[in-house]
C-alpha cells in the first residue's frame, strides 16, 4: 500500500491535569466525577456533544434502581428533573407476554410490570451539568488520535494523549489516565495487549451457533405509535410478531432481504426468544406513544467495528437502510403505526463484545463458577444470572487488578473496557449500573494515586468500594 508523507512538528501541549479520562460514557463519566470529588484536577475528552454514551446518545436509558454510589444519585436526580418514564400494566396492557415487548415478552400475559426508562437527552444535561459542577474540564466534540508513550526498564507510561477537535490536533498532557471509550481505543493505541472481539472464534467471525453474544445495535425511535391499534392487530389477525404483514411487504418488494431474519436457535444468549437480527423488538420510552426499536448488527462485520473503519462505516450504512425500510413498512403495514414517524436514531452503534483489554487479572467463567475471592476485591460478593451456564445465578467478587491493563503503568481500566473475558464482560459489567461503578472505583483509585504519589499498580486495595 502506498503512503504518503506529512509534515512533521511539534504538537502543543494545550491542557494538562491529574487525571485525564477518555470517553464520558457511564464508566468514563463515574470516574471523572468521583475523582474531581476528590480534590484533584481532572479533563475529560468525549467525542459526541454530552456524557452518557451508548446510554444517553445510543438510546440505551433502562432507568435501574440505583445500586449505590454515583449511580443512584443519578437515578434520584433524573426523577427529580423528571426525567423518567414508568411503564407498567396500567399504562401499557397488554405488554406483558407480548413477543414485541423486550423484558417482559417472557412475563405471563396480564401480569405486573414496572418498566423504567430515562429520557436520553434530559440526562445527558444533567450529567454534563454534574461534570461542570464538580470542576471537571470538559472537551466535547473532541476525538481521541493516540498516545504518546515513554518506554521504560519494564511497562511503558503515557505522557499524553493526542486529540483533535475545532482547534486542531493537540495533545493533553496528564499523570493518569483513564479508559472510558468503552472499545479499548486507548489500550490498542498505547500498544497494550488486547483479544479481539468475539475471543477465540475463528478469523471468519461468522455466528456458530453456540454462546456468542449479539455483538453490537444502533437503537432508534418512532413517536405517534398507538400501541393498543398494534395489540388489537396482533389479536384478531392472530398476528403476534408480524409475520403476516411482514410476508405481505416481502412479497410486494417493500422490504429488502435480511431486514427480517429467521428466528435463531441454538444455545445463543437469548436461544430462541431471539427474533434474528435485525429485529422488531420495541421498549417504551420517555413519553406515551415513543418506542425505542433495534436494529442489531449482523454477526459477520460486527466484531471489528471497533477497529475497522470500513466494517464499521459499512455496518452504520447497512443499518440506516434496515431503519427507514423498517420505519416505512411499519407506516403502511401495521396497525398502530398509521401516523408514526421515525423521531431519532442513535448517534453510534453500541459495541458489545469489540476489544478486550489484557489485564493484571483475566476476569473469566472460570472465577465465576469457583466463587473465586480476591484479596483486592473491589466489590462485595454480588449475584447475577448467567445465560452460558443455564440462566443458573452466580456469587462473585471482581479484582483490582483487572482494572490493570498489562505493560502500561498509569492507565486504568473502566466498564466495558475491562480485563474480563467475552462470557463475563457481557453478562456482567456492560450495563449502566455496573458501568458507572466501575467508573467510580476508577476514579477514586486514580485520585488516591494522585494524592499518595503512587502509580495504579502500587495502590495497595484492602477492601471492597461497593
Amino acid at each position: 500500500m502506498a503512503s504518503i508523507q506529512v509534515p512533521g512538528g511539534a504538537i502543543p501541549v494545550e491542557y494538562s491535569a491529574d487525571v485525564v479520562v477518555i470517553g464520558a460514557g457511564p464508566g468514563g463519566f463515574s470516574a471523572a466525577l468521583q475523582a474531581a470529588r476528590m480534590g484533584v484536577s481532572v479533563l475529560v475528552v468525549e467525542k459526541l456533544d454530552m456524557p452518557g454514551g451508548v446510554h444517553t446518545s445510543g438510546f440505551q436509558g433502562s432507568a435501574n434502581e440505583g445500586v449505590g454510589g454515583i449511580h443512584s444519585e443519578l437515578m434520584q436526580r433524573f426523577a427529580a428533573e423528571g426525567y423518567i418514564y414508568q411503564a407498567d400494566e396500567n399504562n401499557h396492557p397488554d405488554w406483558a407476554g407480548n413477543p414485541l415487548s423486550h423484558y417482559e415478552r417472557m412475563k405471563a400475559a396480564g401480569s405486573e410490570f414496572t418498566r423504567l426508562t430515562f429520557n436520553p437527552e434530559g440526562a445527558g444535561c444533567v450529567m454534563a451539568d454534574m461534570l461542570h459542577e464538580a470542576g471537571v474540564k470538559a472537551l466535547y466534540g473532541t476525538t481521541f488520535v493516540d498516545c504518546v508513550v515513554d518506554p521504560g526498564p519494564g511497562n511503558g507510561t503515557i505522557r499524553a494523549i493526542i486529540v483533535e477537535n475545532a482547534s486542531g490536533r493537540l495533545a493533553i498532557a496528564g499523570r493518569i489516565f483513564i479508559e472510558g471509550s468503552g472499545t479499548g481505543q486507548v489500550v490498542a493505541r498505547a500498544g497494550a495487549p488486547f483479544v479481539a472481539g468475539g475471543g477465540p472464534q475463528p478469523e471468519t467471525a461468522r455466528w456458530d451457533g453456540v454462546n456468542r453474544p449479539i455483538p453490537g445495535g444502533l437503537l432508534w425511535t418512532m413517536s405517534g405509535v398507538n400501541y393498543q391499534s398494534l395489540v388489537r392487530h396482533q389479536k384478531h389477525a392472530k398476528d403476534p410478531l408480524l409475520e403476516k404483514v411482514i410476508a405481505e411487504a416481502q412479497a410486494a418488494g417493500d422490504l429488502p432481504d435480511g431486514l427480517y431474519r429467521p428466528r435463531m436457535g441454538g444455545k445463543g444468549v437469548y436461544g430462541e426468544a431471539y427474533i434474528g437480527h435485525p429485529t422488531l423488538d420495541m421498549s417504551p420510552m420517555a413519553a406515551k406513544g415513543t418506542y425505542v426499536l433495534w436494529q442489531n448488527v449482523p454477526y459477520e462485520m460486527a466484531l471489528r467495528m471497533d477497529s475497522n473503519g470500513d466494517d464499521q462505516a459499512t455496518a452504520v450504512q447497512l443499518l440506516r437502510g434496515y431503519i427507514n425500510a423498517e420505519g416505512k413498512f411499519l407506516k403502511k403495514y401495521v396497525p398502530g403505526f398509521e401516523d408514526a414517524s421515525i423521531a431519532s436514531i442513535g448517534r453510534f452503534v453500541g459495541v458489545r463484545d469489540g476489544r478486550h483489554p489484557v489485564g493484571e487479572h483475566v476476569f473469566c467463567l472460570d472465577d465465576v463458577r469457583a466463587g473465586r475471592h480476591f484479596r483486592d476485591a473491589v466489590t462485595k460478593p454480588m449475584s447475577k444470572i448467567f445465560f452460558w451456564d443455564g440462566y443458573r445465578p452466580y456469587t462473585f467478587e471482581v479484582s483490582f487488578r483487572s482494572f490493570l491493563p498489562k505493560q502500561i503503568d498509569n492507565l486504568i481500566l473502566t466498564g466495558a473496557s475491562l480485563s474480563f473475558s467475552y462470557e463475563t464482560i457481557f453478562m456482567v459489567m456492560r450495563n449502566f449500573p455496573w458501568c458507572t461503578q466501575t467508573g467510580e472505583i476508577a476514579g477514586f483509585a486514580a485520585a488516591r494515586c494522585i494524592e499518595k504519589k503512587l502509580g495504579p499498580k502500587e495502590l495497595e486495595w484492602t477492601e471492597p468500594y461497593f
